[in-house]
């Protein structure tokens, strides 16, 4: 049966460092719902994702079940090998997304985001970016591909970083997707610890963005 429910339905995963916070702390423990994207249904923008690493995003191993929960999950097939990322999507096939406004909002189809409500406070939405080439871009999301970024912008190895990282001489948009394939499932609840326990919504911010032109 833990078989069945991991392989179709639904997965325990746990987030391995800061570059979701301040919603997700590192060593927070989400479910994934993997029926979400069924029958042809796409990531949506705002969605928090669990991704297979697309080759390069992780810089080292994750460490194995250290907890009493992560061992229990582990012994029933419930607790996940390593090699994922969690993120936010924001941006799906088609959509524009630049860095940034005149106040520093990041855009998405010429439209710019509150991002208050979910992102850590930071300089301006490129993270960590200036340190390697120009901070301002702009880039449309390929077909069958995500576009994905932490909400903690300034710790989070995500699209951004790969587009235009600190390594970076020059911003490079073929490093910056996740395609979708990839992607394992939607978060939609925090389970442990129980003092941080809530479902995990798509912010309403998103819904004012309108569809790729």
């Amino acid at each position: 049966m833990a078989l069945i429910i991991k392989t179709f339905l639904v997965q325990a995963f746990y987030i391995p460092s800061a570059s979701m916070e301040p919603g997700l702390v590192e060593n927070d423990r989400i479910l994934v719902q993997k029926v979400s994207y069924w029958f042809g249904r796409e990531p949506s923008r705002g969605e928090v994702v669990v991704f297979e690493d697309p080759g390069g995003w992780l810089t080292g191993p994750e460490p194995g079940p250290q907890t009493v929960l992560a061992k229990g999950l582990a012994k029933i097939g419930l607790y996940p090998t390593g090699g994922h990322l969690v993120k936010r999507v924001i941006g799906t096939p088609g959509d524009t997304i630049a860095c940034c406004d005149a106040e520093g909002k990041l855009e998405i189809n010429g439209v710019a985001i509150e991002e208050d409500e979910f992102i850590r406070p930071q300089n301006k939405c490129d993270g960590p970016m200036p340190n390697g080439c120009d901070s301002d871009w702009s880039v449309t999301v390929p077909e069958d591909r995500l576009f994905v970024m932490g909400d903690n912008r300034a710790a989070s190895a995500d699209s951004s970083d790969r587009l235009c990282g600190p390594s970076q001489q020059k911003c490079d948009p073929d490093r910056a997707f996740v395609p979708i394939e990839l992607v394992v499932g939607k978060v939609f609840t925090l389970v442990w610890p129980p003092s941080h326990a809530r479902f995990i919504g798509r912010p309403d911010v998103f819904e004012s963005v309108p569809d790729a032109g």
